[in-house]
């Protein structure tokens, strides 16, 4: 088969994870309007700090305590952004450039943490139940889970007066600012919460595969940005908050498919750099392309119609 049983949950059980990150995004660059290159290196914080807490026997532990690494490097980007005045992409590379370093003193200034032989959030859940369907499907069942609570509680918050706030901080900064509603504080709070997610999906994907590597983020963002990008050519039109965000989980599975293709094609794994800064390319370029293709149709149609118009006319005038 060209995509085993294995493969397909695999590309599920990723898919979710990267989900989280892509929701991150869905927070500062579609809702905030920020540019967070912090991406890269706040996900290998979170898997380093989810593997340090868990090495030390706590793996629920660690999904919080990386969600806290998250908020504290979002809380960092956002204040370099509203405090100091710098400007969001520049801000996003400063901290990632630092989070390198942090990264290796977490990890004891190793470039990686393997976490094997130690109880992980996935074998805990798998204890619960020894039949064969859950020892298969157990990883599965908790990702939807846990992807399920995070999309739920995103849409309930963005329906609050603060996500409202937040919302409408980054339609129109000024107008916010005449509500008397501090947008720097919205900011830094959007990035806090935009971090924690990077976080959690960092801490998950280091007990996953039960290691955390210092390169594990590299090209994070681009992954993320895809699967967006992805997700939201099935909520270009709606306005369905709930259906937005989960367009964007079902965008990060199809990201993860196609990579999943791209292994089954033997397409090197030094390509898939390239093949997500391709998938980013094309989603971003297909609007755009879609329209340009309708006006050349429409052009066509014209010329095709003014050249009948052209020939019925001279023919009446030969009769004539």
């Amino acid at each position: 088969m060209f995509l085993t049983v294995g493969i397909v949950q695999t590309a599920f059980e990723t898919g979710l994870i990267y989900s989280l990150v892509a929701l991150s995004l869905f927070i500062s660059f579609t809702i905030l309007d920020v540019c967070d290159l912090s991406t890269d290196g706040c996900y290998t914080l979170g898997c380093a700090v989810g593997a340090l807490v868990t090495l030390a026997g706590h793996p629920i532990l660690a999904i919080f305590a990386s969600m806290a690494a998250g908020i504290l490097s979002g809380f960092i980007t956002g204040i370099l952004q509203t405090t100091f005045r710098v400007q969001s992409i520049l801000a996003g590379i400063i901290v990632n450039t630092g989070l390198y370093t942090i990264n290796l003193a977490v990890m004891g200034f190793k470039s990686n943490v393997a976490i094997f032989g130690t109880d992980t959030v996935f074998s805990m859940f798998k204890s619960l139940s020894v039949s064969e369907f859950w020892q298969n499907w157990s990883s599965l069942i908790l990702l939807l889970l846990i992807v399920g609570i995070v999309a739920i509680l995103m849409f309930l918050f963005l329906g609050t007066r603060l996500g409202l706030s937040i919302r409408a901080t980054g339609d129109s900064p000024a107008m916010v600012r005449a509500s008397s509603i501090n947008p720097g504080f919205m900011v830094v709070f959007g990035l806090c919460l935009s971090n924690s997610l990077t976080g959690l999906a960092g801490s998950l994907i280091g007990q996953y595969n039960k290691m955390s590597d210092i390169n594990l983020g590299t090209g994070m963002v681009t992954i993320a940005l895809a699967s967006l990008i992805i997700g939201q050519t099935f909520s270009n039109h709606s306005i369905n908050m709930m259906w937005k965000i989960a367009s964007v989980v079902i965008g990060s599975v199809i990201y993860r498919f196609i990579i999943s293709i791209a292994l089954r094609l033997n397409v090197p794994t030094e390509a898939f750099k390239l093949v997500s800064a391709l998938i980013v390319a094309v989603a971003i370029a297909a609007p755009q392309m879609k329209e340009i293709i309708s006006v050349r149709r429409r052009r066509s149609a014209e010329i095709r119609t003014r050249k009948a118009e052209i020939h019925t006319h001279s023919d009446k005038g030969g009769n004539d």
